[in-house]
Parts: structure tokens; sequence; C-alpha cells
């Protein structure tokens, strides 16, 4: 399965280009049964993320291709467990998924990043569901957000956070077959 991670600042364009590559790779795939998925990690907790993710719906329903919406804002290996043969699937985004884990519980007292080892399970899963996708005719587009060219931030659970998307974002490339940032509308292939 190839795995494209994608990657740019907030309003970069990295989703429009995510979608684009996702369409153009779904019709150029000859295989039977496959479908186009976009995995939503978004929640709406304020009007901002409302108007966000309206403006994504809003996009891909503009599009002359139809796409099947699922949403996951936690347990992402059961979307990825779920996954068939001949699959092109667009997750949007990893920084969504990662804030949602790291405040997951919050509602009942005590947040993930506040348990011993919680992120760091979640995190283990998460990867080695998507390892298990490598072997399957899945091509998963994975879209986050660049937040490093900031310096160290003061707050230490703000700084954890960005110190373990970097790790993330590292581990995507990795096992990745392409790497894309972009910046201002401009697409940099790294890989």
């Amino acid at each position: 399965m190839p795995l494209i991670f994608i990657s740019g600042g907030v309003r970069s364009g990295k989703s429009h280009f995510a979608e684009k590559a996702a369409v153009l790779h779904y019709q150029n795939n000859y295989l039977l049964n496959k479908r186009l998925i976009y995995i939503a990690s978004g929640v709406a907790m304020d009007i901002e993320m409302e108007k966000r993710i309206a403006r994504h719906q809003s996009d891909r329903l503009k599009q002359a291709i139809a796409w099947h919406t699922i949403e996951a804002p936690y347990e992402i290996q059961n979307v990825f467990n779920n996954l068939v043969d001949g699959d092109v699937v667009l997750w949007d985004c990893v920084t969504t998924w990662l804030t949602n884990a790291f405040y997951e519980g919050f509602d009942r007292g005590t947040p993930c990043v506040e348990k011993p080892g919680c992120l760091e399970e979640k995190l283990r899963i998460m990867k080695s569901s998507v390892q298990t996708l490598l072997d399957k005719r899945v091509t998963l587009f994975v879209v986050s957000n660049e937040l490093f060219d900031e310096p160290p931030y003061v707050n230490e659970e703000v700084e954890l956070y960005r110190q373990m998307l970097c790790s993330l974002h590292q581990w995507f490339v990795s096992v990745a077959h392409e790497a894309y940032e972009i910046n201002y509308g401009i697409v940099k292939k790294w890989k």
C-alpha cells in the first residue's frame, strides 16, 4: 500500500492538494469495489472549527465524485481495521486526532495527557494499525499541520504536544512512499 504524507501550515492548501491527489489516484486505480473515503478527525468545539469543518464538507460536495466520509476523532484504528483492498483513503488530519487523544477523558475528569502511558499507548495502537495497512492494497493519504518553525513553548503541555507531533511526523515520513510539504499553496516533494 502506498502511504502519502502531506504536511503544511494552517490554510496552506494541504487539504485541497490531498483531496485532488486522492481523487486522481482513485480515478486511475482500476480495482473493483474500491471506495473513496475521507476520514475526518476534527471535532467542532468552537465556531472557528465548525466553519473549517463546514468548508471542508462543502469542498467535497462540490466535487464531481462522491466521498464516503467517516468521522473518527478518537479510535482511528477501528476505521483502519475495516478498510479493504482497493480503498483510497484521505485522513485529515493527524494534528486534530492527536489533540483529541491528548484530551480524551477530560469530560470524565482526567484527560489522557494526565494518565501515565495513555498517549504512548494511543500512538502505539495507531502506528500498528497503519503498519497493517501497508500489507493491504489500500492507498492512504495522511494530512497534518506543521508546527515546528516556532521556538519551544513555555507551556509544558503545548511543548509535549509539539514534540509528540514532530516525532509522529518523522515516523510517517519514514514509512511513507511519498512526502510533501505545502506552504502558501506551493508544493515541495521531499520523498
